[in-house]
């Protein structure tokens, strides 16, 4: 992880600095001249680090507003004397965002910046002194992150601007319209199974993208679409790679432990130094006014969001492990007092400086993959031995007793339950809400926990009432809008229905 760490920190200076001994000859030495790199396998390297970077960025401060607290999972710690977040997080916490919310605009720019990225690097690829194998891992890495994001951007957004080569003249940028979903899809599929042929079981360097990467997203997909022999087929396939369950769920999050046998790809950070590469977002999640009580630096406190929901812990059963690894319900505060602010701990773990934690983000582990074949194996077959199986070992592992005897639909309703309580903060659930519901199935599922929640909301309002528009969602709310500014400068976009 080290070496992979080293080079997202070389591409940051690269992106101020000059590439060339010659960069006097530069119109503009802060620039990064992109003639003079992308020509052997070290600035390959480095730029295919620089991907990896982005995603960094990407779920550190945007992914679980939009997969957590855009859910029934969290909520803001409501902070009343300062409404600075009402118009941006807690428009996304209550649904109440419009086409000109500011979080959801940064959303879909991230995106599309990440893909210029990508899209560069690849058409940089061939004029590279790389060998044939090397420019084929990087290909599938990039690839592989191609596909994750247009996946992204399809569940999010439905129909979007398809790019796959980089933009020579910024005026073109505004000619491109929205392609149908299915469009985005076969992209993602061929971009995928690109991936798949390319990649190695295991790569050279921890934390890069690997087969098992890319078959785990290759499986998603296809659930989202209720593919599920073909869900099946990819799944199986990462059986058979060597990942297995840890016996401990708190190992699964324990920076000591990282990249362990149940980590199929986690998003590296690395702190306890100046690097730059800690992972702040545990930051996020702390309750505000903590004052060091919960994190345990004098005087620090949390952002006060992505806070657990009371909607979620009381979903836990009597006994299941997983809940004190996952959740505190409260702290006691320096005062001595106890303070029922819940807050996410599964990424809670000591670390030697101040706002700089050491711990990796899992974004694809084995106990997903267990899940996810019960889950298409029960659609297809119903509640066979083999999808039993997978559910329990899950269910074993934290302490619980195994299921039997449930029909299709309860088995449906008991995998679901379990991804929440399982991957709880992994940025899964929102997801999982939109391909298993239909968009009137959401709306009254999501409306009858906004009720629950305002009637007994999870941390106090104080003073300021919740208003009639709070926790109201609509059922062409399961799209987001596409940003204002974008289609006001593009004539080419339309909007997705239900927006202005």
């Amino acid at each position: 992880m080290k070496k992979i760490i080293e080079y997202i920190c070389i591409w940051s200076v690269l992106t101020v600095c000059s590439c060339s001994d010659d960069f006097l000859d530069k119109s503009n030495p802060m620039q990064l001249n992109s003639g003079s790199f992308y020509k052997t396998e070290v600035q390959m390297e480095q730029a295919v680090i620089g991907v990896y970077s982005q995603l960094q960025n990407y779920i550190s401060d945007a992914a679980w507003q939009f997969n957590e607290m855009i859910s029934d999972n969290a909520t803001i710690h409501f902070n009343q004397s300062d409404r600075g977040q009402s118009p941006s997080l807690e428009a996304v916490e209550y649904w109440q965002w419009v086409s000109n919310t500011g979080n959801v605009e940064t959303l879909y720019n991230r995106f599309y910046q990440n893909l210029a990225n990508i899209n560069l690097t690849l058409s940089r690829m061939e004029g590279a002194t790389v060998s044939e194998s090397v420019k084929s891992n990087f290909e599938g890495q990039l690839k592989f992150f191609r596909a994750y994001y247009y996946f992204q951007l399809v569940q999010f957004f439905g129909d979007v601007i398809i790019v796959t080569e980089p933009i020579a003249n910024p005026d073109d940028a505004w000619n491109y319209g929205r392609s149908p979903v299915s469009e985005v899809y076969a992209l993602i599929d061929a971009d995928i199974q690109a991936a798949v042929n390319a990649l190695p079981a295991k790569n050279t360097k921890t934390g890069y993208a690997t087969k098992g990467a890319a078959l785990t997203l290759q499986g998603r997909t296809y659930l989202v679409r209720k593919q599920y022999a073909e869900a099946i087929a990819s799944f199986r396939q990462v059986t058979q790679l060597g990942y297995q369950i840890l016996d401990d769920y708190a190992d699964v999050f324990d920076p000591a432990k990282k990249n362990h046998a149940e980590s199929i790809m986690d998003v590296q950070y690395q702190g306890g130094n100046d690097w730059g590469e800690y992972s702040g977002f545990i930051y996020n999640f702390y309750p505000r006014e903590s004052y060091g009580a919960v994190i345990p630096f004098q005087g620090r406190s949390g952002g006060g969001w992505n806070i657990p929901t009371l909607d979620l812990i009381g979903d836990y059963e009597e006994g299941d492990l997983r809940k004190e690894i996952s959740v505190k319900e409260g702290y006691t505060n320096n005062d001595g007092e106890w303070t029922a602010v819940p807050y996410v701990n599964k990424y809670n773990h000591p670390h030697t400086i101040e706002g700089r934690p050491d711990n990796n983000w899992p974004l694809m582990r084995y106990a997903e993959i267990l899940l996810s074949l019960a889950e298409a194996i029960n659609e297809t077959n119903g509640p066979t031995d083999e999808a039993y199986g997978y559910l329990n070992r899950i269910r074993e592992r934290a302490g619980l007793a195994p299921l039997s005897g449930l029909t299709k639909e309860s088995f449906r309703t008991a995998v679901l339950h379990e991804r929440r309580i399982e991957l709880a903060f992994e940025n899964h659930r929102w997801h999982d809400l939109l391909r298993t519901h239909t968009p009137a199935e959401l709306s009254a599922f999501l409306n009858a926990y906004g009720v629950r929640e305002k009637a007994n909301p999870t941390t106090t309002r104080g003073s300021i009432p919740f208003n009639e528009y709070d926790f109201r969602f609509d059922t062409y709310e399961v799209r987001l809008p596409i940003p204002l500014r974008e289609t006001r400068l593009n004539k080419n976009l339309t909007q997705n229905e239900g927006y202005e």
